[in-house]
C-alpha cells in the first residue's frame, strides 16, 4: 500500500475559460502533457458557490453555465508538480487536494470504513457486459454500504488523453467508480475485482459513515481548525441519494441545495449524477428504456471547514430523515479562487483521528 498518491479535484462552472480555451479543455491537455494516470470530467446538475448563485438542470436559463469537477490522481512527486499551473489557470473555483493510497495488495488495519476509487473505461466490458455492471454487483454482493457510477466526458488513462467523442467507440474515456465499505469487506471484494479486472487502478481513502438509509450512525468528526502546524483543515460532506426518492414532495438533492442555500451556513455544494449504483440494501440500479421518473444516484458535496459542517449537518441529517448514505471525509488542503481573492491554500494539513 502507497501513501504518496494525492487527488487534485477542481470544481468550477463549465463556460469557464484560460485565455481563448475552455478551463476543462486546457486542464486536461495540461494532465495529458504531464501524464497524469488517471483524470476524469463530470458534468454536475447544479451548484452554487461564494456568489450564492444557484445554477441548475431545472432551470432553462441556469443550466447554461453548470459546474463541473475534474479530478486526477498520481503519485504525490507528479500532482505537486500540477498544483501552481492549475492555480494559475483557474480564475474562479474551488481547488482541493486529497491523500489517496494506491491499492496494491493489501488494506491498512487502522482504517474502520474505506472509500474505494476504480477507474475503468467506458466500454470495457466483463463477460459481454459494461464492466461498472460486474463491478456494483460484486461490490454490493460484499455488503458495501454503497457505489456510484460517474460517467466521465474527457480525462486521461494511463497518462494519455480520453475525450468522448458522438461518433467513436468511447472504450476508453474514463468512468470512475466510488464505494464505501468497511475496511473488511474491502479487503475481501478488491482480490475478486483484480480477479474481474486487468490490473485496475484502484484508490483507497478513510471516510466516516455518518448514515445509512436514514439511520444517524455518527454526527461528523469534530475536527480542529488547524493542524499542529497552523495549516487550516477542511471537511467534507457526501450524501449519495437517488434522483427517485423525494423529501417533502422534491428530490432530496434539489431539496438538501435549497436549505444549505437559504440557510447561508455553507460557502457553496456540488451535485453531481451517477448513471448506476446502490446504496444500503438497494440492488444496483439505474436509468432504464421504459420507466416512470429517472432512477439515477446522485451525489451532494459539501466541503467546508469542520465548524461549518458541523452546523450543515443538522440540515443534512433532517433532509435524509429516511434516505441515503452520508460520509464525511477529512479534506488536508483546500483553495477557493475568485479573480484577485483567494482563500484557504495548497499546503497538505496533517492531522490524525
Amino acid at each position: 500500500m502507497s501513501d504518496n498518491y494525492l487527488k487534485l479535484t477542481t470544481f468550477f462552472s463549465d463556460r469557464q475559460r484560460a485565455g481563448s480555451r475552455l478551463l476543462a479543455d486546457a486542464m486536461l491537455d495540461l494532465y495529458a502533457e504531464r501524464g497524469v494516470a488517471n483524470s476524469v470530467m463530470l458534468r454536475g446538475i447544479a451548484s452554487f458557490g461564494p456568489r450564492r448563485i444557484v445554477r441548475s438542470d431545472e432551470s432553462l436559463t441556469l443550466s447554461e453555465d453548470l459546474p463541473v469537477a475534474i479530478a486526477a490522481v498520481d503519485t504525490e512527486a507528479k500532482i505537486s508538480g500540477l498544483i501552481d499551473d492549475v492555480v494559475g489557470s483557474t480564475n474562479r473555483g474551488l481547488i482541493t487536494l486529497e491523500r489517496a493510497r494506491l491499492y496494491s495488495g493489501e488494506l491498512p488495519e487502522d482504517d474502520d470504513a474505506v472509500k474505494l476509487t476504480v477507474y475503468v473505461g467506458r466500454r470495457r466490458r466483463i463477460n459481454g457486459a459494461a464492466a461498472f455492471y460486474a463491478v456494483c454487483d460484486l461490490l454490493h454482493r460484499h455488503h458495501f454500504a454503497g457505489a456510484t457510477v460517474y460517467l466521465g466526458v474527457d480525462g486521461t488513462a494511463d497518462g494519455r488523453r480520453r475525450r468522448a467523442r458522438f461518433f467513436g467507440s468511447n472504450t476508453d474515456v474514463p468512468i470512475m467508480i466510488i464505494a464505501v465499505g468497511s475496511a473488511a469487506q474491502a479487503q475481501r471484494a478488491l482480490p475478486e475485482l483484480e480477479a474481474l479486472m486487468n490490473e485496475p487502478l484502484v484508490t483507497v481513502e478513510r471516510v466516516q459513515v455518518c448514515k445509512r438509509d436514514g439511520q444517524l450512525l455518527t454526527r461528523p468528526p469534530a475536527l480542529p481548525a488547524v493542524d499542529a502546524h497552523g495549516r487550516e483543515l477542511r471537511q467534507k460532506l457526501t450524501v449519495h441519494t437517488d434522483e427517485s426518492t423525494h423529501h417533502d414532495g422534491a428530490p432530496i438533492h434539489r431539496v438538501l441545495v435549497r436549505r444549505l442555500w437559504e440557510s447561508e451556513i455553507v460557502g457553496g455544494a456540488t451535485v453531481l449524477r451517477g448513471i448506476w449504483g446502490f446504496h444500503g440494501d438497494h440492488k444496483p440500479h439505474g436509468d432504464k428504456l421504459i420507466q416512470y421518473g429517472r432512477q439515477v444516484p446522485v451525489t451532494t458535496i459539501v466541503i467546508d471547514t469542520p465548524e461549518v459542517i458541523a452546523r450543515a449537518f443538522d440540515i443534512v441529517d433532517e433532509v435524509t430523515g429516511r434516505h441515503g448514505l452520508v460520509t464525511s471525509e477529512m479534506v488536508p488542503a483546500q483553495l477557493i479562487l475568485d479573480g484577485d481573492v483567494r482563500r484557504g491554500a495548497t499546503d497538505l494539513a496533517d492531522y490524525l483521528y
